[in-house]
């Protein structure tokens, strides 16, 4: 498999910002406990460096000066995950929305509450043209 290119996050960043989505700032110890929480043990150093990363990359922004640092969000989940859909969408299916559709559903059938959630989504976006 090909490495992200640098402006991409890679698994465990993602794993990482969304500790951060969850509590909104923390420290590198708050993130560490919440991927323990979630199952996910790293080592402190580890964690250390992949916030520096996410803060080089300018996902993550530093809020005070003095240890331990407090780190937050500066692009949303919203952000995040519509470029990342994007960048998935062009890759893997050349652009195409209808066949991600499809592969969405042929596997597995919407539920009730999606197909409720995707009519007021379709309804809603008809409305605004």
């Amino acid at each position: 498999m090909a490495r992200p290119k640098a402006d991409q996050l890679t698994a465990r960043e993602l794993e990482i910002m969304h500790v951060f989505w969850d509590r909104g700032q923390a420290t590198v110890g708050q993130v560490r406990q919440g991927l323990a929480r979630s199952g996910r043990q790293l080592a402190y150093t580890t964690v250390a460096t992949l916030v520096k990363i996410l803060a080089d990359k300018g996902f993550l922004e530093q809020v005070n000066h003095q240890r331990p640092f407090i780190y937050r969000p500066r692009q949303s989940y919203e952000e995040v995950s519509r470029s990342l859909l994007g960048d998935f969408l062009h890759r893997v299916f050349r652009g195409s929305r209808e066949q991600l559709l499809v592969r969405l559903v042929e596997d597995k059938p919407l539920s009730a509450k999606e197909r409720q959630l995707l009519q007021e989504l379709l309804q809603k976006r008809s409305r605004r043209k």
